[in-house]
């Protein structure tokens, strides 16, 4: 999965030679941070950052022996360094190394995402501003409502992913931790000056309090609000189908040169990047459960967390890498077909007006139910009729008495719908 839906970055992040590469880091911080306490000789300290290294094919044969990787990372890296080595992993347990390791590779993650949320926060911003004032049919439960605007359709989800990217910023500092606490998370072999001085060097913070292991509900925010965040792509996903159904066809995703819909049916053009989206949304969503199922663990800790995080880590981060900057390439490519919008927006007769006739009756002193039943009357009988709502409502002898042709005017400017969409608009972007 990480090869097949992930960028360069994202994949590097996760490889196996990365992973170790990171809990070196770790090592050579903690060894560093011992240094400065005054344990380690600088000569040693000096030797140890010069030759500590491994081949991850080594690492691997010694594992098979020890089923155990970090003693296996351990000695790999021992066999480069010397008897200088015994300074590595003083004080430190596995998870001291893992945990620690995870928090700088989450972070790193984080960065990596966050630069897809901008990319997609800034297309959608584009598409606002371009589209704005652009008058179309909004329908709730599928049915034809009242006007808005593509301009506040698209504003609508750059405001919802600003939330998503508050989330996840604050996932990522809460991950941005480090643990050097040892077995139990006393401090027995190490104490906390060290966690602190090594933390620093990996530009994390330390964990005010850990057992064996960082607690897994930071681990369970910062992959819900991942969960969040794909569940945005789905809702937008989801509006660029229905969008793009035949009897809508207000939009269509780009359709390359040479790209096929159906191998039965030559006409088609398919939303296959939404329904693709949507789809992957899922998994993200199933991959959050397990991080939430990995809260409750054995007293200090089990192992049971270690292999869900070994799959969620690298799929989730991978995936959603891949699904933030699709759906931008989806948006950037998007046509938007101003004149089928025009053609949806009249196609119920401008029965949508309805609402504006009602509460200008009611201006005119009726009370409010016999207001609506006059107004539903001659809606219903346009619908079923298949005629124009605002001729019936004009010839009207009941709704002629209270109100004048001024009046209806007023009542039929679709202007009237578009009014405060600068207010929307300012209170979405500014100083954005």
């Amino acid at each position: 999965m990480l090869e097949r839906y992930s960028r360069p970055e994202m994949r590097e992040l996760w490889t196996l030679e990365n992973k170790f590469r990171v809990w070196l880091e770790v090592e050579l911080a903690v060894t560093r941070a011992w240094h400065e306490m005054g344990v380690v000789p600088a000569d040693a300290l000096a030797e140890i950052e010069a030759k500590a290294d491994f081949e991850v094919d080594r690492i691997l044969e010694i594992e098979e022996t020890t089923k155990h990787d970090v003693i296996a990372f351990l000695s790999a890296v021992e066999e480069k360094v010397g008897p200088n080595s015994r300074f590595i992993h003083l004080g430190c347990t596995s998870s001291d190394i893992v945990d620690t390791a995870n928090g700088v590779l989450l972070t790193r993650a984080g960065a990596i995402l966050a630069q897809g949320i901008d990319r997609l926060m800034t297309v959608l911003k584009d598409l606002a501003h371009k589209h704005k004032g652009l008058l179309c049919m909004g329908r709730t439960h599928g049915i034809h409502a009242e006007p808005t605007t593509y301009g506040l359709k698209f504003t609508g989800f750059y405001a919802e992913f600003a939330r998503h990217k508050e989330r996840f910023e604050a996932a990522c500092e809460n991950i941005r931790v480090g643990k050097l606490s040892g077995a139990v998370g006393t401090f027995a072999h190490s104490g906390p000056e060290l966690e602190e001085r090594a933390c620093a060097l990996l530009g994390l913070t330390p964990d005010p309090h850990s057992t064996q292991i960082v607690q897994r509900d930071r681990y369970a925010q910062y992959f819900t609000s991942l969960a969040m965040l794909a569940g945005g792509i789905e809702r937008l996903g989801l509006e660029l189908r229905h969008l793009q159904r035949t009897e809508v066809s207000e939009v269509e995703e780009g359709f390359s040169k040479g790209q096929k819909g159906s191998s039965a049916m030559p006409h088609k053009k398919n939303p296959i990047s939404a329904e693709n989206l949507c789809g992957l949304a899922r998994v993200i969503r199933s991959n959050s459960l397990a991080a939430m199922e990995n809260q409750a663990l054995w007293h200090e800790r089990d192992i049971s967390h270690s292999s869900v995080e070994r799959v969620i880590m690298p799929d989730t981060t991978a995936l959603m890498d891949y699904m933030l900057h699709r759906m931008s390439g989806v948006l950037e490519r998007l046509v938007v077909k101003a004149d089928v919008i025009q053609r949806n927006l009249l196609s119920s007769f401008g029965l949508f007006y309805s609402q504006r006739v009602l509460n200008k009756l009611i201006n005119a002193g009726l009370k409010r139910q016999e207001a609506y039943e006059m107004v539903q009357g001659v809606a219903m009988r346009c619908w079923e009729n298949r005629i124009q709502f605002e001729e019936e409502v004009r010839k009207d002898a009941e709704v002629n008495k209270h109100l004048g042709s001024n009046e209806l005017d007023e009542a039929f400017d679709p202007s009237y719908y578009k009014q405060y969409e600068d207010v929307v608009f300012t209170r979405v972007f500014e100083g954005k």
